[in-house]
């Protein structure tokens, strides 16, 4: 891990007491624990550094502490080859237990959450960097009343701060100043990949389904060859309360290209969004669903499949698909003796 200014080379059991596990990931644990000198409780992710480099959340965490509904960072330890990311903790549980006990919700109720996390995507967005796994069990409240307004986007470990080629941070100075298109148009790849998952979340509190799988044993690839057939057609029964306008904005983010998709920005300028107030306060369904570690089990493995996703994976352009293609159609320069 590079060296970043606050960070503490000391034993974090000096400071905090480690209580019992909250969360685990493929290469961290996440424990509540207390600290010692004040009594005051908090999370805290714990990091194999033999398996990831955390240095990136690290200064993304940093960059935006104090920011609404992003989780704030309080303290980093590095010891015995761990890294201990200390965090406020957030009792109000994730949004996905939200909805398997809650079981519906309205089109406000659904359009508030929304609005709450495209604020903090076109924050993120503006500042150039990108979450890359938003999904449901990385949204928390920090409270036990669930207002939308306590929603805080949790886990930054696959997160990017946009670089140009010569490894520069691509602030929005940067970019309007110097950038090149094509790194331009990655960029604006990159930000859809956090639109796609936004309008998953959207499908799933407005219908109660999830979209592009139908159970925890489904392969990735068959999820990834419903993907690209094109965005769902929205005609099962649960969607026949919902507002056009709704189902406008859901299909729009979750078109298979990613040039389509709105930005942060233009989902929050949205007629469904600014009507919000005059919006059903009635839910559309009701869900029928099975327990919740199926439904558990069938939301993680349809986001995994994501990740191998040509809609979310950051390739460089030459790896598209589309420039593969075109790759293959110019002429052979086999006879060319020039190397690099």
């Amino acid at each position: 891990m590079k060296r970043i200014s606050g960070v503490k080379f000391k034993d974090f059991g000096g400071d905090y007491e480690l209580l019992e596990e909250i969360g685990r990931g493929s290469y961290s644990m996440v424990y509540k624990c207390k600290q010692i000198s004040s009594g005051n409780i908090y999370a805290v992710k714990v990091i194999d550094e033999m398996q990831h480099d955390p240095t990136e959340e690290i200064q993304i965490l940093l960059r935006f502490k104090g920011v609404s509904h992003i989780v704030t960072l309080r303290d980093v330890y590095n010891c015995d080859g761990k890294v201990y990311l200390v965090t406020d903790y957030l009792p109000g549980g994730e949004l996905f237990d939200k909805i398997m006990r809650q079981k519906s919700f309205s089109e406000r109720e659904a359009c508030a959450i929304i609005e709450v996390l495209a604020t903090t995507l076109n924050t993120l967005h503006k500042q150039m960097v990108v979450h890359r796994d938003l999904k449901l069990s990385n949204i928390v409240y920090a409270d036990t009343n669930e207002s939308p307004q306590s929603l805080c986007i949790c886990d930054f470990g696959f997160a990017k701060q946009l670089r140009a080629e010569n490894g520069l941070l691509m602030t929005p100075c940067y970019t309007a100043q110097f950038a090149a298109p094509e790194v331009l148009k990655m960029q604006g790849y990159q930000k859809a990949c956090d639109i796609w998952s936004l309008g998953v979340i959207l499908y799933i509190t407005l219908s109660g389904r999830i979209p592009f799988a139908t159970g925890p044993d489904d392969p990735p690839d068959v999820i990834l060859r419903r993907i690209e057939m094109g965005p769902p057609r929205l005609k099962e029964s649960c969607w026949n309360s919902v507002s056009d306008a709704a189902k406008r904005l859901v299909l729009s983010m979750l078109s298979v290209d990613p040039s389509q998709r709105p930005t942060a920005g233009e989902i929050l300028n949205d007629p469904w969004i600014k009507n919000r107030n005059s919006l059903s306060n009635r839910p559309p369904y009701s869900l029928q669903l099975p327990d919740p570690q199926t439904v558990k089990a069938t939301v993680a493995g349809f986001f995994k499949a994501l990740k191998a996703s040509p809609q979310t994976e950051l390739e460089p352009v030459a790896a598209s698909f589309l420039a593969q293609r075109r790759a293959k159609s110019k002429p052979s320069n086999k006879g060319s003796n020039n190397s690099t």
